[in-house]
């Protein structure tokens, strides 16, 4: 893992504890210790990524706990969090293994066993749809900068807070890209015509996050003008994903676009260059696209 990449991450969380600390009720301004629950993907496909968020919140929590004068922040210049009295944040760790199911009743734990504060997670817009609605049952504050999913904010809950873009933003910069390339306004690409990248295929997992994406890219192609020929779901836990690329290359697809998790980012990799596959453009949506084992593919 590079440091700089762990540093941003834990600058992030850190800024989200800070926000969380800012929610928690004032009966409990007067403790020393203020306890978050944090859900992530430890094992499993994504674990990769839960790992990397992991050190970030465990980074986080330390520059906020001690004093730290060699970091240009003025919250490393004092220790623990000082709008609540100095209070130290204790971080509790759990293991959703990208399970809706187990990171509801996880939250669930945390919030009557464990006493937290608030949430922090999920990554997986699936698990962080269930917890979030835990947090919102039990009036808990969660913070959430890692799924993307545009359905999550718009429940109406009072104690979910997503710091990130969601993923229409995303999507339309993909298409933004596509018509630019057209354009000639790609800096260091030739212009291509339209006629060159018309034609779209698809592939993302089926849950919260993939789904919505697909719904977006469909939406969006026909908005833009380009022909989505094939467009379809998978397993995330799929062992071999070979069907579907040959199900991809039959339409023969300019550019070809995918919203997946870092196993399945780098299997589904392997398989097209095991087919042959030959599109002009392949899209990956962050995720499992932008991890450092991905790019060993």
């Amino acid at each position: 893992m590079k440091k700089s990449y762990l540093v941003r991450w834990g600058l992030f969380i850190l800024s989200v504890m800070i926000i969380a600390g800012l929610l928690i009720p004032a009966s409990v301004w007067a403790v020393k210790e203020i306890k978050i629950g944090v859900i992530y993907p430890l094992t499993g496909g994504a674990a990769a990524a839960g790992r990397e968020l992991r050190a970030g919140a465990e980074l986080s929590a330390r520059i906020a706990n001690n004093v730290m004068p060699h970091l240009e922040m003025t919250m490393a210049k004092k220790a623990g969090i000082q709008s609540l009295g100095g209070a130290k944040i204790r971080l509790i760790f759990k293991d959703h293994e990208g399970n809706p199911t187990l990171g509801a009743d996880l939250a669930k734990k945390l919030i009557l066993d464990d006493k937290v504060d608030g949430l922090l997670g999920c990554y997986h817009s699936s698990v962080t749809k269930t917890v979030s609605a835990v947090a919102e049952q039990y009036g808990v504050p969660m913070i959430n900068g890692t799924s993307t999913s545009p359905a999550l904010t718009k429940r109406g809950f009072r104690w979910f807070w997503r710091t990130t873009p969601h993923d229409r933003w995303f999507t339309k910069d993909l298409f933004e890209l596509l018509k630019g390339l057209t354009e000639g306004k790609v800096r260091g690409v030739r212009p291509v015509s339209k006629g060159e990248i018309a034609n779209l295929a698809s592939a993302c997992e089926k849950t919260e996050w993939g789904s919505h994406v697909s719904g977006l890219i469909g939406a969006f192609a026909n908005s833009y003008g380009f022909k989505l020929r094939k467009s379809l779901l998978y397993a995330s836990k799929s062992p071999d994903l070979s069907s579907e690329v040959r199900s991809l290359k039959a339409v023969k697809p300019d550019v070809m676009l995918f919203a997946s998790y870092t196993s399945d980012a780098i299997l589904m990799v392997k398989t097209l260059k095991a087919q042959k596959a030959k599109p002009k453009v392949i899209w990956g949506q962050d995720a499992g696209f932008e991890k450092p084992e991905f790019r060993s593919t």
